[in-house]
């Protein structure tokens, strides 16, 4: 009984161990999904699959893209896409681009297609904007026609994805720029805002001709006006503003011109003060002169007399004339 039970025992954790052993070979080798590839006629050795466990690439990212272009009719091997994931890409995404490619009848490699996913476009997304172009909207763009009315207007813009210019290529946002700079350059140069507002696919047909898609992943195939509207009269705001610059600045000069006649009445004033001292101070200085003059013999008293009487005489002339002057004024 005991060598029964022993044996038992071990036969148990033989199969115990054989057990952990075989899950831990099948958690290494994808047995599973190589047995997937086989069913769905994909030929891949089962030593590939645990290469890639050794590479630290995932096998089920590289063998189900690889059975699913294989089902669509698709000629890639496995090392391309191993390589690609080694890469940074992904796997899934580039083959889906492929797939659609070869749907739609659009030629794209399988090199240029994983350039453009490492290159960090959505090649999927491209290939579909290849089928089925989209509409991108810009914001208001304002412009000021030559009579100074401001026009703003909203574009439509209908672009497909060019494969060929994916690398290297720009993207949505200089194409908008450019869009917004032509339909500023369009309404700059017509004559009124009247002529943007009658005929609005001129901005448009204008945009359009210039062939605003060079050097972009993109090629425009149309450029709709969606919306226009009227804003404000930028020339009469320009005038307004350069009117009060000129009313300033002559402000300034007059406020100039006064503050010189302002002083050169002050300097005239002090002048005349200045000239009003030396007459009082020569007058001072008459008495003096006269009785030195006196003094010395120069003069005679009848002479002096006679200065005194012509001195009052003109006086009284003075005084006389400033009367007569007075009456009439009143008069």
């Amino acid at each position: 009984m005991d060598f029964v039970s022993g044996g038992t025992i071990f036969i148990i954790a033989v199969v115990i161990i054989a057990l952990i052993l075989l899950g831990i070979l099948l958690s290494f080798v994808p047995v599973m999904l190589w047995i997937s590839a086989l069913a769905a006629g994909v030929r891949i050795s089962i030593f590939t699959l645990v290469g890639m466990r050794l590479r630290r690439v995932t096998p089920s990212r590289v063998v189900n893209p690889l059975i699913k272009a294989h089902k669509a009719g698709l000629t890639v091997t496995t090392n391309q896409l191993e390589s690609h994931y080694l890469a940074g890409g992904n796997v899934d995404r580039v083959v889906n681009a492929l797939i659609a490619a070869h749907r739609a009848n659009i030629e794209l490699s399988f090199e240029r297609c994983a350039a453009i996913d490492l290159a960090g476009r959505d090649v999927l997304e491209a290939v579909q904007m290849s089928v089925n172009p989209k509409v991108i909207e810009t914001p208001f763009i304002a412009g000021v026609a030559m009579n100074g009315i401001e026009v703003k207007a909203k574009a439509r813009i209908t672009v497909r994805a060019n494969i060929e210019r994916l690398v290297g290529g720009a993207g949505e946002e200089t194409v908008v720029a450019r869009v917004g700079e032509g339909v500023v350059s369009t309404i700059g140069s017509s004559d009124s805002h009247s002529k943007v507002l009658e005929n609005p696919d001129l901005i448009s047909q204008t945009v359009l001709s210039k062939g605003l898609d060079a050097g972009t992943a993109f090629e425009i195939l149309s450029i709709d006006i969606a919306d226009v509207d009227i804003g404000k009269n930028i020339g009469a705001e320009l005038q307004t503003e350069q009117a009060e610059a000129d009313k300033k600045i002559a402000q300034a000069k007059a406020e100039e011109r006064r503050a010189m006649a302002v002083a050169q009445e002050q300097e005239m004033k002090a002048k005349v003060q200045e000239m009003r001292a030396k007459v009082v101070e020569a007058e001072a200085e008459v008495p003096l002169a006269m009785a030195e003059a006196l003094k010395s013999g120069n003069i005679g008293v009848m002479d002096y007399m006679n200065f005194k009487n012509i001195s009052a005489d003109t006086d009284m002339r003075g005084s006389i004339g400033k009367m007569t002057g007075d009456k009439k004024n009143d008069q």
